[in-house]
């Protein structure tokens, strides 16, 4: 029997649409407006922090908030993954940081911690932590204690992570600002979407600068906005741009479609949190890793990778994937080792990867599969026996 397994189902739902076509009846405004605003606070309530900023894309909330970043700390170097997603190497280096990289915990496939503790100095401006496909990268807190004591801010990426915790404390309120995304196949969409999230209420009037070409009308804090007005006297207050920033606003629709399921967001993580400990648990433990750190996940995908390097398992796991209309990714997220990509030629080392053997393991012996809330519990137990009897 074929299991035909799409990397996501449609999570775009009946309710949702109908939501947005009452939304349209009422011939509304469809830029950036009330909903969007109300999506903000309701996000921000969610989380547990103070302020957040709709954007129209999590590559778009990594971008402006490295470039927030780079107005208050100046330049120097950003440590992070070599295993993640384009976006997050690429806005550290748009915004003319050093990335410095760091090799991946295998029980948690983000940055190893100690690693990270081993590669701060006086040029670190931060550290910007990729939770990986629903794990905690924290192990414990001695990072925390270690940047505070340094003064060095945490950037975390958690826009594959949507409530995933640590030691029962939501991701993404650990550190100066934190990033989500609301693409297709995440733990909910607004179609193309992201958020930046902060407790910083200076790094906030940042991000909303930056999120809309510099200006500062965007500005919530009138002593902020006056202070521009007094200092530029010959401008229209309505049009002073205080740096050459972005248009990376999101619409009145995205608003709408994200309230709507943030509604159900939670059930989702708990049933997608389910699917992975069954999968995990039917595996064969002697030929692919189940030992993943599972306390606090909040599951993207199945992570499915070969405990040995093992070419011969490699192609017959790829070909039954195949037979079975099984979509998968190998090298997981973001297609692997960062490090052979062709944009970092010339900017790192032509033999760079080698020093990374465990993203290089996972590019080459590592593979997605997806998770969603509407699998049935017999499916996953189908796929479980189809992988061990290769």
């Amino acid at each position: 029997m074929v299991l035909n397994w799409p990397l996501m189902e449609n999570n775009i739902t009946r309710q949702d649409l109908d939501a947005l076509i009452d939304f349209l009846k009422e011939e509304p405004i469809l830029t950036q407006s009330s909903n969007v605003k109300f999506f903000e606070k309701e996000w921000s309530s969610w989380l547990g922090l103070e302020s957040s900023v709709f954007v129209n894309s999590g590559a778009s909330a990594n971008l402006i908030t490295l470039a927030a970043l780079k107005e208050i700390k100046g330049g120097g170097e950003v440590i992070v993954s070599p295993f993640g997603w384009v976006s997050d190497i690429a806005a550290i280096l748009q915004n003319g940081f050093t990335p410095v990289f760091v090799d991946v915990d295998p029980k948690t496939m983000s940055m190893d911690n100690q690693q990270i503790l081993e590669k701060l100095n006086s040029r670190t401006r931060a550290v910007l932590m990729i939770h990986i496909q629903g794990f905690d990268g924290f192990t414990d807190d001695s990072l925390f204690k270690e940047l505070n004591d340094r003064h060095i801010p945490l950037i975390e990426d958690v826009c594959e992570s949507h409530g995933a915790t640590h030691d029962g404390k939501k991701l993404g309120t650990f550190g100066l600002a934190s990033n989500f995304s609301f693409y297709y196949a995440h733990h909910m969409s607004t179609i193309e979407g992201g958020m930046v999230c902060t407790n910083d209420q200076e790094f906030y009037q940042l991000i909303r600068m930056f999120r809309s070409h510099g200006m500062v009308r965007e500005v919530t804090d009138n002593s902020i906005k006056d202070g521009y007005i007094q200092r530029h006297s010959d401008l229209n207050p309505e049009f002073i741009f205080a740096f050459p920033a972005y248009n990376v606003r999101n619409t009145e629709v995205g608003a709408v479609l994200g309230r709507n399921q943030l509604k159900r967001l939670d059930d989702n993580i708990i049933k997608r949190t389910q699917n992975l400990k069954l999968f995990l648990e039917n595996l064969d433990a002697n030929r692919y890793r189940t030992d993943f750190k599972i306390e606090g996940s909040s599951n993207y995908a199945f992570n499915l990778i070969l405990r040995e390097a093992d070419d011969v398992l490699c192609e017959k796991v790829m070909k039954t994937l195949r037979e079975n209309k099984i979509e998968f990714r190998r090298g997981s997220a973001g297609g692997g080792n960062q490090l052979r990509q062709p944009y970092l030629k010339g900017i790192v080392s032509p033999n760079a990867y080698k020093d990374f053997p465990e993203v290089d393991h996972i590019h080459f012996y590592g593979f997605y599969i997806g998770n969603y809330p509407t699998l049935k519990e017999d499916r996953i137990l189908q796929l479980c026996t189809l992988l061990n009897k290769i």
